[in-house]
């Protein structure tokens, strides 16, 4: 706990720690949209709560509103604990800084200021010209983690980058025959799909889809949506007969270096052969003005960001986690290490080799859990300290 959580009584704490529990219970439906969760609470009785719904749907201070209606509660002179600053604009739905002043809520109490240009600082400015007292802080940085995806694509306009591992505890991922099922055992291949699952999108390059034939959806929790599937595919290379044209759950998109007239036929055929319903697209970029043929990483963040993509679950080989760490658009490792010991095989990056130990990628803890047998390390990079 912070200085700045300290200042609110220990109801208040608890109100907003409920209100953090409803945006996590949004971990896997609200994307584009940011997970948020709202408390009302008036003489010491929660009167209705609510957690934001599915894009185009409520969000969570309507939801909130609408379960005090039908507990037969008037909300006027309540307080709100709400998780992200009330939306000011009109969207897909009416502003919830409105819907809050209107109906006579008396005190807003907010986790963490929305930098989304639409809001940013409208709507708790609303609240305060409508007489509605407002305090902003209560755990921040636990509303930061849950909308670090969202706060990533409103400050800098591309994704929160996460790159997913698992290895032996010396390091490697595969044998040198190329076996890799399974290094890490149950429990922790099913915490992965949870990672996956609270991930816009799931990114993999063409190497892995050749070496692996993978799915790329979420197998191992319920969720209500799946992932849309990224594959960097600069040449347009993929098979006819990949697993991934095989699944209309979540869209495909192909990212590729190719010119139009080049990639029409090649699009044209994967098409032909994908399964009836299949939403496959492709995102052409530039390629890499350093490596010809290779697509540039930091222009499809951009172009990521653009078409609405929070967070970003990778899941490649060595060669392609060492351009996306290379290229500096990697927020965060998230690495399982199994307790064995492989010696020689492929290893987390294709990175170095490096004349000095300056020359390294600096990295800053973030958490350390045991699942299962398995440990899982959260590290993030310094380009994720500025979110």
């Amino acid at each position: 706990m912070n200085s700045a959580d300290a200042m609110f009584s220990d109801d208040e704490q608890r109100h907003m720690r409920r209100a953090l529990d409803l945006a996590r219970s949004a971990m896997y439906r609200t994307s584009p949209n940011p997970r948020v969760g709202c408390v009302l609470v008036k003489d010491g009785v929660v009167l209705g709560e609510g957690a934001t719904q599915a894009a185009g749907q409520d969000h969570a201070e309507v939801q909130a509103v609408k379960q005090a209606w039908e507990r037969g509660h008037a909300v006027q002179g309540a307080t709100a604990y709400v998780t992200l600053e009330p939306c000011a604009h009109q969207g897909r739905t009416p502003p919830c800084a409105d819907l809050l002043a209107t109906q006579g809520v008396q005190r807003v109490v907010v986790a963490l200021a929305d930098p989304n240009p639409l809001v940013a600082g409208k709507g708790l400015e609303r609240l305060r010209q409508a007489g509605v007292q407002v305090q902003v802080g209560l755990f921040e940085a636990e509303a930061r983690d849950i909308n670090i995806g969202f706060l990533s694509r409103m400050v800098r306009g591309t994704p929160w980058v996460r790159l997913k591992v698992a290895a032996s505890l010396d390091g490697v991922t595969a044998l040198p025959n190329g076996v890799s099922q399974w290094i890490t055992a149950e429990a922790a291949r099913a915490d992965g799909h949870h990672w996956r699952a609270r991930a816009c999108a799931v990114l993999t390059g063409l190497g892995t889809v050749l070496a692996d034939d993978p799915q790329l959806n979420v197998r191992a929790v319920s969720t209500p949506r799946q992932p849309i599937r990224i594959v960097i595919d600069s040449r347009l290379e993929l098979p006819a007969t990949a697993r991934l044209l095989q699944s209309a759950a979540s869209p495909l998109w192909l990212v590729h270096a190719l010119p139009a007239q080049a990639a029409a036929p090649r699009l044209a055929a994967l098409r032909a052969a994908a399964i009836p319903g299949l939403d496959l697209q492709d995102i052409p970029l530039p390629a890499d003005a350093g490596k010809p043929g290779k697509t540039d990483l930091r222009a499809l963040m951009t172009a990521l960001g653009q078409r609405g993509i929070n967070e970003l679950h990778c899941e490649a080989g060595e060669k392609l986690n060492g351009s996306l760490l290379r290229a500096n658009v990697v927020d965060e490792l998230l690495l399982y290490l199994a307790p064995s010991l492989l010696g020689q095989g492929a290893g987390l990056a294709a990175l170095g080799p490096f004349a000095s130990l300056a020359d390294g990628l600096p990295l800053r803890w973030h958490a350390v859990d045991r699942v299962g047998d398995d440990l899982r390390i959260l590290a993030r990079l310094p380009s994720s300290f500025s979110i």
